[in-house]
């Protein structure tokens, strides 16, 4: 997953002074211009090097950007940054700190994980909500054939699909036991799959990083691990040496998987090679990549059952 959060800190404090606005055409113009901002604006989260900042800092934005939506529920820019916003927050700082903690307090990290769920299926509906936007009548038509529902959308949706997809996906991955959850797989798949078809190359292969998880997270039923290993290589093209993703996510996934401890130790050691400050876009999401990296090295030993050697068997 995409895992840097990607919108201004400052243009959320100015939505605050637009809801302040008196006269109704004046406060939505305001609401509305302020919104664009948000959804299409370069951001400053995203090249930042202090995570806990960005963590303390975007729980206000992202509730201004909900206050914003109540004032202007259709405005696509602010539903699609409260989706992607609602999932990069869920995975950075609550799902992934859940992992971190879960050795030391249990009870935190399983709370955390709960937390984390919500807020991820908060992002899909805002998702969701998106698409309606432009196509009304979205939902229902996207449950009974999401393929051709889908037919419609351009390049211009990409991060509507990825979030909106990654979000769902997310959510089913941390209660694999929900089955309302379990029946959905088929349309985040469907998601992620139109956005692949139609930018692979967005936010320098990020697309990819999700299929290697679906495709090699569920190889034994129905997944690939060939397939899986295409998009690894095709994330890698794409990045250009700029993402550490997904290399952690191979190892994590894949390398585990396969009781390849050498390989897992080579890949999250070429993830912290990166160097965070040659892609600035990338920075805060390389840096969360890197911390993973060294958590799961730090891992190694719980991670990897080592066979005896035949000369320690005892008879």
């Amino acid at each position: 997953m995409r895992d840097c959060l990607t919108r201004p800190l400052a243009a959320a404090c100015l939505c605050v002074l637009a809801l302040g606005l008196s006269g109704c055409s004046i406060k939505m113009m305001a609401i509305n211009k302020l919104g664009d901002a948000l959804s299409e604006g370069t951001s400053s989260f995203a090249t930042d090097d202090d995570p806990e900042l960005i963590a303390g800092a975007t729980p206000f934005a992202l509730k201004t950007i909900e206050s914003l939506i109540e004032q202007s529920p259709k405005h696509r820019g602010l539903l699609t940054a409260a989706a992607s916003g609602f999932t990069q927050y869920a995975y950075a700082f609550v799902q992934m700190e859940a992992g971190y903690t879960e050795a030391q307090d249990l009870d935190r990290a399983t709370a955390q994980r709960e937390r984390a769920k919500k807020l991820y299926l908060r992002a899909r509906d805002y998702g969701l909500r998106s698409f309606e936007v432009e196509f009304p009548g979205f939902r229902e038509r996207f449950k009974t054939d999401p393929v051709t529902a889908l037919a419609k959308t351009t390049k211009k949706h990409v991060p509507q699909l990825y979030y909106t997809a990654a979000a769902w996906a997310a959510a089913f991955a941390i209660d694999k036991t929900d089955s309302s959850l379990s029946v959905d797989q088929v349309f985040f798949e469907a998601l992620m799959q139109r956005a692949i078809a139609l930018d692979e190359p967005w936010e320098l292969g990020s697309l990819h990083d999700f299929f290697i998880t679906w495709e090699g997270g569920r190889s034994s039923i129905g997944g690939s691990i060939e397939k899986a290993r295409r998009h690894f290589d095709r994330a890698l093209a794409l990045s250009n040496g700029q993402r550490a993703s997904p290399y952690v996510t191979w190892a994590e996934v894949m390398s585990v998987s396969a009781q390849n401890k050498k390989e897992f130790q080579e890949l999250l050691n070429k993830a912290l090679e990166i160097d965070v400050n040659k892609a600035p876009a990338q920075r805060l999401a390389n840096i969360i990549a890197q911390k993973r990296a060294r958590w799961l090295l730090s891992r190694t030993d719980e991670l990897f059952v080592e066979a005896p050697r035949p000369d320690a068997w005892t008879w």
